[in-house]
């Protein structure tokens, strides 16, 4: 018995009491086990890496403003998580900024284009880890946050919670708070708590005045924030107009009563027939674009050793979107009567609601006109958009007491600056231009 034993252990195989399968090499293992081991491939998605993608034309850096989603939330495709905010210099040199103008009015003088990046999630999952910090500067192509695919609502196992194990702890531990018995207090402990607190009463009164002091003193806090990117370029591009530019500034004074009223007659006429919203920009941008047929230099710019006239008139305009203001450009605006302007304007506007405008609509710009009557300034110094050489301010109407034709009248009247630069322009062109604006007497 024995000796068939050895012989079959030799041939590769025996069965031992157990029912187990002994190996000629001395390993034992149950079938279940031998089947269990088999290898299979896995279809289970692996934590994908999303990066900064490219964003607009010779944009490599942003600043991360805000993210949207935190490590553990989930996400659909195509969902946003972060915000990118960056900046873009236009063709020309300039910038153009952002400024809460209530009306479709022109430009500022600084300009600054904004362009808010959007990253979304690729697939549906769940955002495991950021790799990036808000407020920080982020490249194209660098590690931006880490994405484990996988479909939305599903929970992971144990995860869900046990009614039956909240119910028996919450009866646990309101028979706990039944069993314990409220504190007791004798009378003659009670008494003397009391004296103590009648004649700590006092004292506490005196030092009250103290303590409303000390506390008005911790409210004294200071906080920084960091400065976003618009503001930073804003603030070096003011800078840098301010270093170049010979800045000169000249005022004037312009009766309104004809234009006012002009507007009263015709704005109900022209929204019936031709559907166009008449404004006062219209007839201002159309009166700078025949001023400066006559003074081409305040058209002009610089440009090394050579000064470049124009014989059209870009003319840049702001308009209000849900994420903020942006500048689109009207170009030719000098071929252009008052309707054609208001109605260019009203495209422009209706393209940024819509987020279709391109950087090609908002680059470029050879005059600026800066409306600050909206916030009701009576007058200021606007600053020039370098490459340009001029910038015209408006400014709030008020009603001023003027002499006309020997009669005292009451007028209404705006005050109009233009700020140039004196390397290109005179006095004599700057006076002459807002007298052009002006031409009554």
């Amino acid at each position: 018995m024995l000796s068939e034993r050895i012989t079959t252990v030799v041939r590769g195989r025996a069965l031992n009491p157990t029912g187990m399968a002994v190996f000629a090499r001395g390993r034992i293992s149950s079938v279940s086990r031998v089947k269990a081991a088999k290898f299979h491939s896995s279809h289970l998605p692996c934590a994908e890496i999303v990066k900064v993608p490219q964003m607009a034309e010779s944009i490599r850096e942003g600043t991360l403003r805000t993210w949207l989603k935190q490590p553990g939330d989930t996400v659909q495709a195509d969902e946003e998580v972060v915000t990118i905010e960056t900046d873009k210099v236009s063709r020309s040199g300039s910038l153009s900024v952002i400024l809460p103008v209530i009306q479709s009015n022109l430009i500022c003088h600084v300009l600054v284009f904004q362009i808010d990046v959007s990253v979304n999630a690729p697939a549906a999952g769940t955002i495991t880890e950021h790799l990036a910090l808000e407020e920080e500067t982020v490249t194209v192509g660098q590690d931006l946050f880490r994405l484990e695919p996988g479909e939305v609502g599903t929970s992971k196992p144990g995860s869900e919670p046990n009614p039956a194990k909240e119910t028996k702890a919450n009866s646990r531990a309101q028979h706990t708070q039944q069993a314990v018995p409220p504190p007791t207090r004798s009378k003659e402990g009670g008494e003397r708590k009391k004296q103590a607190n009648d004649s700590s009463e006092q004292p506490l009164a005196k030092a009250e005045p103290q303590s409303a002091l000390s506390h008005a003193r911790e409210r004294r806090n200071e906080t920084r924030v960091k400065m976003n990117r618009i503001r930073l370029r804003v603030a070096e591009r003011l800078k840098e107009s301010q270093n170049t530019a010979a800045a000169l500034t000249t005022f004037n004074e312009i009766d309104m009563s004809s234009l006012m009223e002009f507007w009263e007659k015709s704005k109900d006429e022209v929204m019936e027939v031709h559907d166009v919203k008449l404004g006062y920009m219209s007839a201002f941008a159309k009166a700078c674009c025949l001023a400066l047929k006559e003074i081409p230099a305040v058209n002009a710019s610089i440009e090394g050793d050579e000064v470049v006239f124009r014989n059209y008139v870009d003319l840049n305009v702001v308009v209000a979107t849900p994420k903020g203001f942006v500048t689109p450009v009207v170009r030719n605006a000098e071929s252009m009567n008052f309707l054609e302007i208001e109605r260019e304007i009203a495209s422009l506007a209706k393209k940024a609601r819509d987020g279709t405008l391109s950087l090609e609509d908002m680059a470029g710009g050879t005059f600026a006109i800066s409306n600050s009557s909206v916030f009701g300034s009576l007058y200021g110094t606007p600053m020039i958009n370098l490459p340009q050489s001029a910038v015209l301010g408006m400014h709030a109407i008020k009603e001023r007491t003027i002499v006309v034709n020997g009669q005292i009248v009451t007028r209404p009247i705006m005050v109009v600056a233009l700020t140039y630069d004196h390397r290109l322009l005179d006095g004599r062109e700057g006076t002459t231009f807002l007298s052009a604006l002006n031409p009554s007497p």
